[in-house]
């Protein structure tokens, strides 16, 4: 699953947040805990990675990560504004990480809409004290296992852009 182009970005994110002085905190839905596998591969991620919280559930994303019923209710669980309040809660519950990065999707094969088709995927990155970068993602259909890869990687880019916003 962990491809040897997603290590060698995750040691690359790895240097780059070693750098900054910050410490990563995920909050995973559709990736079930891919982005911290791929940083946790690599050997010293400990100085860098704070913990990473997997979930899945609407009730997971209430109960652990603060975010409100309501707007789950409202958007549905892959939606921009559940994937701000993922990472938002993430770092609200993960003192002293300095960056966060959620994800959710649809990652098939079933599940889909017409509005919300399988390979539809949100991402949020935050530094404390900055504002939330978002991402929406379409892979289309190339498979679970592949649009699951593909958030993983997406998700490195956008702590990137969170580094520097």
């Amino acid at each position: 699953m962990l491809s040897n182009d997603i290590l060698l970005d995750a040691a690359r994110l790895l240097v780059e947040l070693r750098a900054a002085g910050l410490r990563l905190v995920s909050a995973e839905s559709c990736t079930g805990g891919l982005v911290c596998a791929a940083l946790t591969s690599v050997a010293g991620s400990s100085e860098v990675v704070e913990r990473g919280f997997v979930t899945y559930s609407n009730e997971a994303k209430t109960d652990v990560l603060g975010v409100p019923a309501e707007l789950i209710a409202k958007h549905g669980a892959v939606s921009e504004e559940v994937a701000r309040e993922m990472a938002a809660g993430a770092l609200r519950a993960a003192n002293p990480a300095g960056v966060s990065v959620s994800v959710t999707g649809i990652a098939g094969p079933g599940g889909g809409s017409a509005a919300k088709p399988v390979g539809l995927v949100y991402l949020a990155a935050q530094r404390r004290g900055r504002p939330v970068v978002v991402k929406e993602c379409l892979f289309a259909d190339p498979g679970r296992a592949e649009i699951r890869a593909r958030s993983v990687k997406a998700a490195f880019d956008l702590v990137r852009a969170a580094l520097t916003t």
